[in-house]
C-alpha cells in the first residue's frame, strides 16, 4: 500500500492533489496484474477507469475490419492512459489493451477522480496540458505517415528512443518485438528490418536483438531530417 502510495504521488498528473485528494484518489484506486498477452479492456467496453502502468509493458491497437493489427501506442511505466475518456457523455475505449510482459498497473475510478477535480484547479491545467501533449504527437505521427518515408520514420523514431544527453553514442532498447514497433510505424516487420541493416551498412548504428547502439547521435538525428 505504502509503494502504491508513492508511485501515484509522485505522477506528475497528481503532484498538485492534496493530502486529501490523494487519499480519496487511493481509495478509488485498485492493483490490476496482467500476464503476457492478456487483455486489460477491449474496444467498445465502457470506460469507467483510466490507468497508471507501473511495470511492464501495455500495447493498445486497433483491428480492421479484415483483422489486421495497428498499434497505437505503447505505454511503459510512469505513463497514464485512458484518462481523456473520462469527460466523454457514454466513455467507451476506442482501442483494445494487451500487456506484452508481466505488467502491473494501477485502476483508477474516473467518477471520484472527476469530483477531485472539480476541487483542484492546477490538477485541471495538468489534465488538459497532457491531452494536448498527446494530441500534438498523435498530429505529428499523421504527418509522419502521410509526409515521411518509412526510413525516415525509423530513424525518428529510434532519435525519439534516445536519452536526453550529450553523449556522441547511445545505447537504446527497443520497447516491445520488431514486429509490433513495425505495426505501430505502419510499415511490415520486413521492412523495418531491411532499414535497419541498410542503417547498420551506414555505421550508424549496430544492432543485437532488440538492443541497439547509435555510434553517432547528432549525424542518426541528421538522418532523419
Amino acid at each position: 500500500m505504502l509503494k502504491q502510495k508513492q508511485q501515484i504521488r509522485e505522477n506528475h498528473l497528481f503532484r498538485a492533489l492534496s493530502d486529501e485528494q490523494l487519499e480519496r484518489l487511493f481509495e478509488a484506486t485498485t492493483v490490476r496484474s496482467l500476464q503476457p498477452g492478456e487483455h486489460l479492456f477491449e474496444a467498445g467496453a465502457r470506460a469507467d477507469e483510466f490507468y497508471l502502468l507501473c511495470s511492464g509493458q501495455i500495447k493498445l491497437y486497433r483491428l480492421s475490419p479484415a483483422g489486421q493489427e495497428k498499434v497505437i501506442e505503447i505505454i511503459r511505466p510512469g505513463q497514464t492512459f485512458a484518462e481523456a475518456l473520462m469527460f466523454l457523455d457514454i466513455p467507451a475505449y476506442p482501442v483494445n489493451a494487451q500487456a506484452l510482459s508481466n505488467t502491473e498497473l494501477y485502476a483508477i475510478k474516473n467518477r471520484v477522480f472527476l469530483d477531485i477535480l472539480r476541487g483542484s484547479v492546477d490538477t485541471c491545467f495538468q489534465v488538459m496540458a497532457d491531452i494536448s501533449v498527446r494530441l500534438k504527437r498523435h498530429l505529428n505521427e499523421i504527418d509522419a505517415l502521410t509526409l515521411q518515408n518509412a526510413t525516415l520514420r525509423v530513424v525518428n523514431y529510434l532519435s525519439h528512443l534516445i536519452p536526453a544527453c550529450d553523449d556522441e553514442v547511445a545505447e537504446i532498447t527497443l520497447p516491445a518485438a520488431k514486429n509490433i514497433i513495425a505495426s505501430r510505424l505502419s510499415i511490415t516487420p520486413e521492412t523495418l528490418s531491411r532499414i535497419l541493416n541498410a542503417l547498420s551498412s551506414k555505421g550508424l548504428i549496430s544492432v543485437e536483438g532488440l538492443h541497439i547502439r547509435v555510434h553517432d547521435v547528432d549525424e542518426l538525428r541528421a538522418y532523419g531530417q
